[in-house]
């Protein structure tokens, strides 16, 4: 659905303007004006390393991300780290551009929205 009244605009990620599939997994983008956001939604067993990264040809994620969760639970971990960062539902957060890996934790659907990367998620992207 698209609303438009002079400076109002309204859209829906139930109709996304691009849909970027892989394996367990898409991601939905949106483009408001100037403003280009995401909605990832991943399945158990999503790992980023595995499922996004031979759309995107690089080992890790290098984007920088700016997201909320919105329900399930996700790692983050950076590499050559030992540390790593579980997003849980309710978290906002913020990922530097510098190389991590990702994967959903437990047995439910991991779904974010993401206000800062969603322009750059994947370069090699496969397009609905």
């Amino acid at each position: 659905m698209l609303f438009r009244s002079l400076d109002l605009i309204i859209k829906q990620f139930s109709n996304p303007d691009r849909v970027i599939k892989f394996n367990n997994g898409r991601f939905e983008v949106l483009e408001i004006k100037d403003m280009i956001l995401g909605k990832a939604t991943y399945n158990p067993g999503w790992r980023w390393s595995k499922d996004a990264n031979p759309l995107a040809g690089t080992k890790f994620c290098e984007v920088e991300h700016l997201g909320m969760v919105l329900s399930g639970s996700a790692t983050v971990a950076f590499e050559n780290e030992a540390e790593y960062s579980i997003l849980r539902p309710g978290d906002l957060f913020y990922v530097p551009p510098k190389p991590h890996d990702s994967w959903v934790l437990g047995n439910d659907i991991y779904v974010s929205l993401h206000f800062i990367g969603a322009d750059k998620y994947i370069k090699g992207e496969n397009l609905e």
